[in-house]
């Protein structure tokens, strides 16, 4: 099945998800998260109430230090924000799904590469493992002061540029 558009009767269910992940992504209000959703270029769910994953591109009027990173350093491109599946759904292909549908919605639209970032402390292997058998590729690293956490910048090409 394919992922399908997040709407706002999806709010409830994806923000209850992304808080028990806050500790992989960040926490969210319901409201910023339903802002999010109406700013992202890709916004979908899949396996019913089991995955879904956010993200923009360059154009996007958001406000965060690794969308920033990825703005300094590139002209076009998308920026994975979160991808999240739930426990319950790990483990059947959902964020794979995820991925696809976005890998050729990005490159159907002309854009160079995908771009997102990884936990490295506190690490995320599995994270790490998945990303690599996508064809992602380390970029850079940031360690935050704000929250402690350090993060590894990872990009797909998806075309030359």
């Amino acid at each position: 099945m394919k992922p399908v558009a997040i709407t706002a009767g999806d709010l409830a269910w994806i923000h209850a998800l992304n808080e028990e992940h806050k500790l992989e992504t960040s926490s969210l209000t319901r409201e910023r998260l339903a802002e999010l959703v109406a700013m992202a270029w890709y916004a979908k769910a899949a396996g019913g109430e089991g995955a879904f994953l956010i993200a923009f591109d360059q154009t996007a009027p958001y406000e965060n230090a690794n969308f920033a990173w990825m703005k300094a350093r590139f002209e076009r491109f998308i920026y994975i924000d979160r991808v999240i599946v739930a426990k319950t759904h790990q483990r059947q292909g959902l964020a794979r799904r995820l991925y696809d549908d976005l890998i050729a919605e990005a490159r159907t639209a002309g854009y160079p590469r995908i771009t997102c970032e990884v936990n490295a402390d506190p690490p995320n292997p599995g994270s790490d493992a998945f990303h690599e058998r996508m064809g992602f590729q380390p970029i850079g690293d940031l360690r935050a002061l704000s929250t402690e956490k350090t993060v590894r910048y990872l990009a797909l090409a998806l075309q030359d540029g």
